[in-house]
This record gives C-alpha cells, sequence and structure tokens, in this order.
C-alpha cells in the first residue's frame, strides 16, 4: 500500500474520532454518550475508509465518465418530468413519477457512460496539460518496437520530440512475456521493460502510460488502433500487417524499420570503403565483412584478410531483402 494513502486514512480516521469527541462535548444532550459517539464517529470513518479501498482502481477517467452521465441522466429526467405529460393529475403521483424518473434516468446514463469511458475521449476531447497551451504530438508505441529496442537510441538522438504514449496493456504484455519459460521470449520481455525504463530517463521524451481498460477479448491490435484513434496520435510500430491496418483506418504510422533504410548512406561504385572482413564468403577466396548499417560488403581474393580491417572499392550495389549488398575490390590493408 502507497505510504502517502495509508497516512491519510490514518489522519481521516483520526479526525472523525476529534470530530465525535467535539460533537459528544459540544451537543448537551449527548454530554453523557461520548463512548457511544466516539464509536459511531468511528464506525463512519471505518466505512468510508472501506468504500475508498473498495474503488481501488476507479479511474479519473471513470469518475469523469460517472459524473457525465450522471449530468445526462438528470438532464434527460428533468426535461421529460417538465414535458405537459406531467403537467396534470395527482400530485402524489406526479411527484413519484418525477421521482422515479430521476432514479432510472440517472442510473442508466451512469451504467451506459462507465460501459463507454474509453469512448469518452471521444465525446470530451484528451485535455493535454502542457505551458502555454503547446500541443503535444503523441504517438502510440507497440510491444514489437519496445522489445526491438531502437526506439530508445532514436529518442536520445531528439529526432522524436512526441509525448510517447504507452498503453497499460502493453506493459502486461511485457511483463508476462518477461515471466515465459521460454529463454527466448522471456529476454524480449525483459528487453522490452528495460527499454522502457531507458525512455523514462531521457529528459526531451515524455512518457505517459494510458490506463484505458479495454475489452479482455479484445485482439492487441484493436486495442492499439482505438486508442490511436481516440487520442489521435501517430502509431509506432515494427509489424507490416498492423501498419498497413492503420493506414486503412486513417492513422498515421511510423515504422523503425522504414526510418533505418531511409537513413541508410548511398553506395555509388568508385567509392573507398573500410569494412573489417568477418567470415569467409561462398566462392573460394571470397571473404566477407558488414558496415555499420547492416549492409554485406563481399570481397574476392580477400580471404587472407579475415578478422583484419581492409580498404576496398566498391564496384556495384545489389539490393537484397534486408538491405543492400556489395560486391567490392580489395585495395590494401587498413589501419587496424
Amino acid at each position: 500500500m502507497n505510504k502517502n494513502i495509508l497516512t491519510l486514512r490514518i489522519l481521516f480516521l483520526l479526525l472523525c474520532l476529534a470530530g465525535s469527541w467535539l460533537v459528544s462535548v459540544t451537543v448537551e444532550e449527548w454530554s453523557g454518550r461520548q463512548w457511544q459517539v466516539l464509536t459511531v464517529g468511528m464506525l463512519l470513518g471505518v466505512f468510508v475508509v472501506l468504500v475508498d479501498i473498495f474503488l481501488k482502481g476507479f479511474s479519473l477517467r471513470g469518475m469523469t465518465a460517472l459524473t457525465f452521465g450522471l449530468a445526462v441522466g438528470a438532464l434527460i429526467a428533468f426535461l421529460i418530468s417538465s414535458s405537459p405529460l406531467l403537467e396534470e393529475g395527482d400530485p402524489q403521483v406526479i411527484f413519484l413519477s418525477r421521482l422515479g424518473l430521476f432514479v432510472i434516468c440517472t442510473y442508466l446514463g451512469a451504467v451506459i457512460a462507465l460501459r463507454g469511458k474509453d469512448e469518452f475521449n471521444l465525446v470530451i476531447p484528451y485535455v493535454r496539460f502542457v505551458p502555454h497551451g503547446v500541443d503535444v504530438p503523441l504517438v502510440v508505441v507497440d510491444a514489437g518496437s519496445l522489445i526491438d529496442g531502437r526506439v530508445a537510441r532514436i529518442c536520445e538522438t531528439r529526432f522524436i520530440s512526441s509525448a510517447l504514449i504507452i498503453p497499460r496493456f502493453v506493459l502486461t504484455q511485457l511483463q508476462r512475456t518477461a515471466e515465459s519459460e521460454d529463454p527466448v521470449q522471456k529476454a524480449k520481455g525483459r528487453r522490452g521493460l528495460l527499454i522502457i525504463n531507458r525512455l523514462k530517463q531521457i529528459k526531451d521524451v515524455e512518457v505517459r502510460v494510458e490506463e484505458s481498460e479495454l475489452g479482455k477479448g479484445q485482439d492487441a491490435d484493436a486495442k492499439l488502433l482505438f486508442i490511436a484513434t481516440s487520442l489521435k496520435a501517430k502509431l509506432l510500430t515494427t509489424d507490416y500487417n498492423l501498419a498497413k491496418l492503420a493506414e486503412f483506418q486513417g492513422i498515421t504510422w511510423l515504422n523503425i524499420q522504414d526510418l533505418a533504410k531511409a537513413v541508410a548512406p548511398e553506395y555509388a561504385p568508385g567509392e573507398t570503403l573500410v569494412v573489417q572482413l568477418v567470415k569467409a564468403g561462398k566462392e573460394p577466396g571470397q571473404a566477407v565483412g558488414f558496415l555499420g548499417d547492416g549492409c554485406m560488403v563481399v570481397v574476392p581474393e580477400a580471404a587472407d584478410y579475415i578478422d583484419r580491417e581492409v580498404a576496398v572499392e566498391v564496384m556495384s550495389v545489389i539490393p537484397s531483402g534486408t538491405g543492400k549488398m556489395i560486391f567490392a575490390k580489395f585495395i590494401g590493408q587498413g589501419n587496424g
């Protein structure tokens, strides 16, 4: 339990006792019943604390939706009771009818509002508390982007100035993955959780946790698309199918894979590169190395220089499914 909340509850109970004692002293009729008054005051305080515990997890959005539903229900009841339908008749029947209308309409309004509290921000736009009313772009992040990890490095370069929205169910998904018995899945889940902590430590990036409680049986992709639509946010994902679904629904999506391809340098024939050769190629005498952006460099007649840095001249560049394949000519040994 949060220590601050526990302290407030204890202080509230003490105030209830003090208030009861003051009442027993002030009211002459109760001067001889101090213990009864103190007991009633303490029981009342305990009841309020139990209600507070019962409402644990009742979010601010839920309270706002409940207030909105009660207000709409009361308005509907007032409009019906003010109509000509209830102008004439037995006053007692009219009073009971108005009372029943008020109770029924407010109840139905509250229930409907609570059931649709995740759609509530479509009725009342999402409020962003930022200085001077500056509108901060929002980006919803899926689990795959967090597991990928490159989003943290991108944010550290200050290329992303948006507020990152991480839904609560994404955190739950990563936590369950981190607790998996499969070592590969466990590593992915832990990496995702570490990336979240790393993002929170970046000063120029704001990380918000979206507390929306959507249907338990609803698909995770559908939840992400709904939140992005509700908050009018972009979607950061590494899932191609999810990106196409977002595009179909008019949601702007960001794909780290596309960003990596966009910032990859272009190589032209005749350009000189320095690359470290790491293994032998398929053909006799060939050696293979990799550049910093992942491009494979194939160098003929360089098998003797494996595990060394060499200078090569680009002969041709061939696009591949994973990036680019560069065929180069050995020039000489590099500085390494």
